[in-house]
């Protein structure tokens, strides 16, 4: 084989290869997104983030269906205190 053969050979199975990771990761996406690569019966989520500066993060935390609210951030973090159950309060 010539030096032309050869690497034309190697970029085509470079760009197969690349092909191929692309394609998985848009799948693994996918399926994330669709929620059937999670695990049932989970016990801890992060319900939602709020960011106060750059630095320091409020955090919502589901653990066994209660709310656990974190300072994150700052010199060490910090547990603010689990939520009463039931939901947020009426306004």
């Amino acid at each position: 084989m010539n030096d032309i053969s050869l690497l034309t050979a190697g970029l085509t199975a470079g760009a197969a290869l690349v092909a191929v990771l692309a394609a998985l990761l848009l799948t693994a996406r996918m399926a994330r997104a669709a929620g059937i690569g999670a695990r049932a019966g989970r016990r801890l989520a992060v319900e939602e983030t709020l960011a106060l500066d750059s630095r320091r993060r409020l955090v919502l935390l589901r653990c066994d269906g209660r709310s656990l609210l974190i300072l994150t951030g700052g010199a060490q973090d910090q547990v603010i205190g689990w939520l009463p159950e039931g939901g947020p309060p009426a306004p």
